[in-house]
């Protein structure tokens, strides 16, 4: 009997030490290094956060523990890089969290090395590691007050309309007793009847219309108002401030890039590569929409355009494009580059865009003039650092305690006009 059970207990206590070690390494294999979780944020944003969130559920599940819960490191790693050849490899978690998620596949990131894996799981503990923020009190005193401060402001512009009106009417009060001091002084001087006559002549509508200051101010304005109005019409051509076509479908900045912070770099795949952002494509969209809203009015017109079946949840093969209308116009004459602004000079999307993650329909916000890209040159600085690039002139630039865009030939013509 004792010969039958040493090989069993040798068997299962072999296990637990291989579990036990399994999950020792497991944890030791997550680094907390600052910079390798910094990496980490970078990669989570641009390419997760569309999906996942850390400690709440969103297109996929929340990712805080998902290195205890997940059978192995290896297997998130397998997973990350093609999760349908897990599922269709017949791994069970594989499978159960396929089912459990409507059958939605998730994207495939085939180019991912081992340390870009590691660093976004280092960053998703590091941030699952933290305490829960305090939410309440604080937001709505911050409301109160930026609504105090709104209503005080209001209170500043009505007392200023108020106080200028107040001193126009001083004003003529003031030359009301001038005028008539003066007609007093006159009245004791020996005057002809002729001077008598102007002095006491009275003020008509009539005399004030035809008087020769008034004809020349009325012409004066006139001149003056339509002078400026031509003026500002020259400069205004070809200029789309605050341009907002309504598009074809309806789609929420606000909601997407705001309330669920996908990151534009997700959507507009162009943008860090090429000098288009590129329109994305409803490829992209499907990435959530197979599964999400698959009602909404706005979600059926993709499906109607990819010819997309949700009862089959197949493609017909019926496509036509979406003619979204285009919003951000720059004249052939003038070059720009997206890559060469996002990805080497690390410019924001606001910078140029304004607040897109507040808006629910999108608007061209900047002028995007050729005096408005000129004043950006003159007073961005160049971001040099990690770029060997920009050695050398740094050495001719050290003089300087900034580089601007305009030292490194920013406001040349053939720049932007070749």
């Amino acid at each position: 009997m004792m010969k039958h059970c040493l090989p069993k207990l040798a068997k299962f206590l072999t296990s637990v030490f291989l579990v036990l070690f399994s999950l020792i390494s497991f944890a030791q294999e997550i680094s907390k290094d600052a910079a390798i979780i910094s990496a980490g944020e970078a990669l989570f944003n641009g390419n997760c956060k569309s999906c996942h969130r850390i400690k709440q559920k969103l297109v996929g599940p929340a990712l805080a523990g998902v290195y205890d819960r997940a059978p192995s490191i290896t297997w998130i790693k397998s997973w990350i890089r093609n999760s349908s050849k897990v599922v269709a490899s017949g791994e069970p978690y594989a499978v159960k969290l396929y089912n459990d998620y409507n059958k939605s596949q998730m994207t495939a990131f085939n180019s991912y090395t081992d340390d870009q894996i590691m660093s976004i799981l280092a960053y998703v503990k590091a941030e699952a590691d933290k305490p829960d923020a305090p939410v309440g009190p604080a937001v709505t005193a911050g409301g109160a007050a930026g609504a105090e401060g709104t209503s005080i402001s209001s209170t500043y512009l009505n007392v200023i309309v108020i106080g200028m009106v107040l001193i126009l009417i001083l004003l003529l009060i003031i030359l009301g007793l001038i005028i008539s001091a003066l007609k007093k002084y006159l009245d004791q001087k020996e005057l002809s009847d002729d001077e008598k006559e102007i002095v006491h002549s009275p003020i008509t509508l009539n005399t004030f219309f035809q008087s020769k200051g008034f004809i020349f101010l009325v012409v004066f304005l006139v001149a003056s108002i339509s002078f400026k109005t031509v003026i500002d019409g020259l400069y205004t051509i070809g200029i789309q401030q605050n341009y907002q076509p309504k598009q074809p479908i309806a789609f929420s900045h606000k909601l997407h890039a705001g309330q669920y912070e996908i990151n534009c770099k997700y959507c507009h795949t162009g943008v860090m590569k090429g000098k288009q952002a590129n329109i994305p494509s409803p490829n992209i969209c499907m990435n959530c929409h197979s599964q999400i809203k698959q009602d909404s009015p706005e979600i059926q017109k993709i499906y109607s355009a990819i010819g997309y079946d949700v009862k089959t949840a197949s493609y017909t093969g019926k496509q036509k494009p979406i003619e979204w209308v285009r919003i951000h116009n720059l004249p052939d004459l003038a070059y720009f580059n997206h890559a060469q602004h996002v990805n080497v000079g690390q410019i924001e999307c606001q910078t140029c865009h304004g607040p897109i993650q507040e808006m629910e329909v999108v608007k061209q916000y900047s002028l995007l003039t050729m005096g408005w890209c000129v004043d950006c040159h003159r007073k961005t600085d160049v971001n040099t650092k990690g770029n060997a690039y920009y050695d050398k002139l740094i050495e001719l630039h050290n003089s300087k305690k900034a580089m601007k865009v305009e030292d490194i030939g920013g406001l040349e013509c053939a720049k932007c006009h070749y």
